[in-house]
């Protein structure tokens, strides 16, 4: 099944029903750390729908994560990234002492998720991991390997599931391959 979007037909790549039981696992993964004092950072915007399913998982699993967020840019609305992470809102919580996890939606350069990984451990946290929904195989402009990953993805522009372009395609229950113009 291929969904028409504005920006061009959207190829489906992991079904909501995959979404839901990949989650489940990693929230299993991530229990089985054993983190004490967890707190969960959700880098924005890509990442809500994830972090927020993550979170219950979570829960199920037995664990009460406090939960604050990081709105890190480096897109600016483009398929390409600008190559500069700029901070448009820091986290607000004490990391001093805390073990954390980033839930983001996509790895990719590396840029992203290697900038908030160093600002978070400058904050004071001791231990910091980090898990991607998508972990697109392309190179890395950034050397940094997730610990905790949903799915490899082969290299090409994916929406939905809290993924965008332009805003758009965010709500789609599902991953896919955005084709065609946009």
């Amino acid at each position: 099944m291929t969904a028409v979007g504005t920006g061009g037909a959207i190829k489906p790549l992991y079904s909501a029903e995959a979404i839901a039981t990949r989650v489940e696992q990693l929230a299993r993964d991530i229990a089985g750390r054993g983190l004490d004092d967890l707190m969960v950072v959700a880098v924005l915007k890509g990442s809500f729908i994830f972090a927020a399913d993550l979170i219950r998982a979570l829960h199920r699993q037995g664990l009460s994560p406090e939960i604050d967020f990081i709105y890190l840019a480096s897109y600016d609305g483009e398929r390409v990234s600008r190559g500069q992470v700029r901070v448009l809102r820091d986290v607000e919580s004490d990391l001093k002492g805390r073990n954390v996890v980033i839930v983001d939606d996509i790895l990719d350069s590396g840029r992203t998720l290697a900038f908030a990984k160093a600002l978070l451990v400058k904050a004071g946290a001791c231990h910091v991991l980090t898990c991607v929904l998508v972990d697109k195989q392309v190179p890395r402009a950034s050397p940094i390997a997730p610990d905790f990953i949903g799915f490899s993805c082969p290299p090409v522009f994916v929406v939905g599931y809290g993924m965008d372009l332009h805003n758009r395609y965010r709500e789609l229950p599902f991953i896919g391959e955005l084709t065609g113009s946009g």
